[in-house]
């Protein structure tokens, strides 16, 4: 039986694929366990940079696998949130790339995601309120941070799908591509982006996501713990050393 969660390294860029396409890459116990132990091996490599979130078969999710829901699996990881990712998102950088469909979970998967890549065919939405339902999931609480407020209510209370070119105007989606092609240009962004030093990909990955939390006035102080280490470290050296020297840096994530 083929696992439901695929993994492969390219490159520094970790490519994790949602191999249900079956069932339109449902979300059950299973996935939601590979994912999770994916990103923490994202994580804690020291030759991955950068990590794609995609799915099988021309689908990116349908969201939760109800079937499995009514057996009582949870796509859930407790403490982690929807596949160990939408409370806990990885340390380093994620790039969601979206064929066809990312709808409720799997929609609230892209939000744990830093970049979205979308072909021009892909559709985005949280339909659980046509269920008499909420999307707990991240999309109630997070949305509006990644789109306008009256963008965000949209999507929430009418349950109605999105194209991925108005994703792409709203901000949702990063770029758009032709149809079968949102992996391959992911992987490529993702490869450019594993060139940067690593140490300040992650530093400011991580003020970026905890600033909205910080007042003004002591956000500069809890920016500063987060980059003084890497203005300290090994990396930052051998970046001004490189550019003096005229070479390509070597890093060592120290």
């Amino acid at each position: 039986m083929a696992s439901e969660v695929l993994v492969e390294q390219r490159d520094g860029v970790q490519i994790i694929t949602i191999n249900r396409p079956e069932a339109k890459n449902a979300l059950n116990a299973a996935v939601a366990e590979q994912i999770a132990a994916a990103v923490d091996e994202l994580d804690a490599s020291d030759e991955l940079r950068v990590g794609v979130l995609t799915g099988a078969g021309g689908v990116f999710s349908a969201g939760m696998d109800l079937k499995a829901f009514l057996k009582g699996e949870s796509p859930a990881i407790p403490g982690r949130g929807l596949c160990g990712i939408t409370m806990t998102p990885p340390t380093k950088p994620l790039i969601g790339a979206v064929e066809g469909w990312a709808l409720a979970g799997g929609f609230e998967l892209l939000l744990a995601c830093d970049l979205v890549v979308a072909a021009e065919t892909a559709r985005f939405g949280v339909p659980e309120v046509k269920r008499s339902l909420v999307a707990g999931g991240g999309a109630a609480m997070l949305l509006a941070r990644r789109v306008p407020f009256a963008i965000a209510l949209e999507l929430l209370i009418t349950g109605d799908p999105m194209t991925a070119p108005r994703a792409a105007e709203v901000g949702l989606v990063n770029k758009v591509t032709g149809e079968g092609e949102a992996l391959g240009t992911a992987v490529s962004w993702a490869t450019a982006i594993a060139e940067n030093g690593p140490l300040a990909v992650a530093a400011s990955k991580a003020i970026a996501r905890q600033s909205s939390d910080w007042t003004f006035e002591d956000g500069w102080a809890a920016q500063e713990k987060i980059m003084r280490p890497v203005f300290e470290s090994e990396d930052a050296r051998e970046g001004a050393t490189a550019f003096a020297e005229k070479r390509s840096p070597v890093w060592k994530g120290r």
